[in-house]
């Protein structure tokens, strides 16, 4: 999130010497044309009394201004830098369609930058979030002047934004208020209280999802044509990266992401499927994982969410950026810091791992298997246990998820800053859920990857929501949460198409997108699986009904009453990726 701050007119002539003083030229009002008329504005910072040098840009609906450092820094160090603001936002003219139009709009960019006379005739784009999936959408055009990208915590649309797994957030209004309109609105998203209380009253109320933006106040086209595609369908399709694409790209890539930056899936499933391609530019597509969310994978900060890191965590990533272009675009050497194709934080160890490729970097697996002693597991005082060896006869499990149940929501509050650390959501789940712990690890034991859960239940409603956690518990009681996977079972099969549940039968369920991590779990730690029904201010609310979600209310409750087996017929078990000696 990126604040803006006034300037005053007696500040602004302090600012223009500040620029003169950094050997900055700036040009205000840049106007560039697209193919259909409409003129974006662009604002230019340049290093002073320079020859053509390589142009960045970024194009942004965040408003330019609020990248005025970022666009400084790049101009001192060698390079024009350009700010965009997308079509209908800031100062460009055009309406913004969120997602609809940066691909052709930064092919356009592109090719109109390559010509003037202040560039080199080599362009590339910086940016994160929104503006890291504005690069993936401007490659898929494949503009001739287009030399290198560097997409950052990149959205991927209809995979991790607006839902994932198909599950939507309350967020989405949040953030389609702070792009409603020319302005930046920076203040309204920022406060916190108020979208916290119009997410309760959403939940309190049991007010149909569709509903949001007449709660909020800000009735909105685009919110409504999203919950009217709430699969992965052609609506989607056409704003993802085509498969077939992936085998054209010949330009240098490094992309960046963070164990809990939320839109890490989407920046993963770009770098796995360009893997996956047969581009002859896939050696040249470098990966950098830090322990950071996601604002810190531009501006890392090594405490957040209750959590703290090592120092070697805090990357210079306006340093780091500019030696990557000093490669890709000019003749200097390739940055230090990427010794290999992958680059990873090994968190409790607070070191950097490299590797070739991400499936070389586990060595072995563990799986744990679920199992309890008939004490139900629906708590952390009560739990089950994760064993190394499956359970021959072992009695279920099960829980009950009430949707008419708002205790939960009494836990969620603007003032709750370490999410990452907090204990209240796995020590009382209002019967709501099921926890499991292993035995305490005998040795540091590192874990880097995807674990995977194979869970066999059985519900007595045509759906619901699941949301699995896994915590590594130390030596004192607290918890760390290491990574987290949400699936609807209607979806269980494909997030293509709906298959509704068979009431009262025993089903397979792989739980397989749990986002990346690596963390060596300190010896005497244990680990807490925790497995529930998401009943949150901040998620689409499922009433499972087996209706359509966003429509659901009150009156489409039904409660469920969800039993997990774990037995020589029903192996239940949470598999891990372990790094071992060699």
């Amino acid at each position: 999130m990126w604040h803006t701050s006034l300037i005053s007119g007696s500040d602004q002539p302090s600012k223009l010497a500040l620029l003169a003083d950094k050997n900055v030229e700036f040009k205000w009002g840049l106007k560039i044309p697209m193919r259909d008329g409409v003129q974006l504005n662009g604002t230019v910072y340049r290093p002073k009394n320079a020859d053509p040098t390589p142009v960045i840009f970024t194009l942004t609906p965040y408003i330019s201004d609020s990248y005025h450092s970022r666009a400084f820094y790049f101009a001192q160090h060698g390079y024009a830098y350009v700010l965009v603001d997308c079509r209908g936002r800031g100062n460009s003219a055009g309406d913004f369609e969120p997602l609809v139009n940066e691909g052709r709009d930064g092919f356009d960019i592109v090719e109109w930058l390559a010509a003037q006379e202040w560039c080199s005739g080599s362009v590339s784009m910086w940016g994160g979030s929104y503006a890291g999936f504005d690069q993936w959408m401007t490659l898929k055009e494949f503009p001739p002047h287009l030399k290198t990208i560097v997409p950052a915590a990149s959205v991927y649309a209809g995979v991790d934004f607006p839902f994932y797994q198909n599950i939507l957030f309350s967020y989405e209004m949040e953030w389609l208020t702070f792009t409603s309109g020319s302005t930046g609105n920076a203040n309204l998203f920022g406060e916190a209280s108020f979208w916290v209380e119009k997410f309760r009253e959403m939940y309190i109320e049991h007010r149909p999802f569709k509903e949001l933006d007449q709660i909020v106040g800000n009735l909105s086209t685009h919110f409504q044509t999203w919950i009217q595609h709430p699969t992965q369908d052609s609506y989607w399709d056409r704003l993802a990266f085509p498969p077939e694409s992936f085998d054209r790209i010949t330009i240098p890539i490094l992309t960046i992401t963070g164990h809990y930056d939320a839109d890490q899936v989407g920046a993963m499933t770009y770098y796995q499927q360009h893997m996956r391609s047969a581009s002859p530019a896939r050696d040249e597509h470098y990966l950098i994982i830090g322990p950071w969310d996601h604002a810190g994978t531009r501006t890392p900060n090594k405490e957040f969410g209750g959590l703290q890191f090592g120092e070697a965590s805090m990357l210079e990533m306006d340093k780091l950026h500019t030696k990557w272009w000093d490669w890709t675009l000019k003749t200097g050497p390739k940055p230090e810091f990427l010794k290999q194709r992958v680059a990873y934080y090994l968190a409790g160890a607070e070191e950097w791992k490299y590797a070739d490729n991400l499936a070389s970097i586990s060595n072995a697996s563990l799986q744990l298997y679920l199992n309890s002693s008939g004490a139900a597991a629906n708590d952390a005082f009560h739990s089950g246990t994760l064993d190394k060896t499956s359970p021959d006869k072992s009695l279920p499990d099960g829980y009950i998820y009430d949707p008419l149940d708002v205790r939960p929501g009494e836990l969620e509050r603007e003032d709750i800053k370490n999410y990452l650390t907090d204990q209240r959501f796995a020590l009382n789940l209002f019967g709501n859920g099921l926890v499991y712990h292993s035995a305490p690890f005998e040795t540091a034991t590192e874990i880097t990857g995807y674990i995977k859960l194979v869970a066999w239940l059985e519900l007595d409603v045509p759906d619901t929501d699941f949301q699995v956690s896994v915590y590594e518990i130390l030596l004192d009681g607290s918890n760390i949460l290491l990574t987290q996977d949400l699936l609807r079972a209607r979806y269980r099969e494909s997030l293509r198409s709906e298959t509704l549940t068979p009431l009262n039968e025993i089903i397979r369920f792989e739980f397989n997108g749990f986002s990346f991590f690596s963390r060596r779990i300190a010896k005497d730690s244990r680990l807490r699986l925790v497995i529930c029904s998401p009943n949150s201010i901040y998620y689409q609310k499922n009433y499972n009904s087996g209706g359509v979600v966003s429509s659901e209310s009150a009156q489409d409750a039904r409660t469920a009453h969800v039993t997990l087996y774990h037995d020589a017929d029903h192996p239940s078990c949470l598999i891990l990726p372990l790094v071992t000696p060699a």
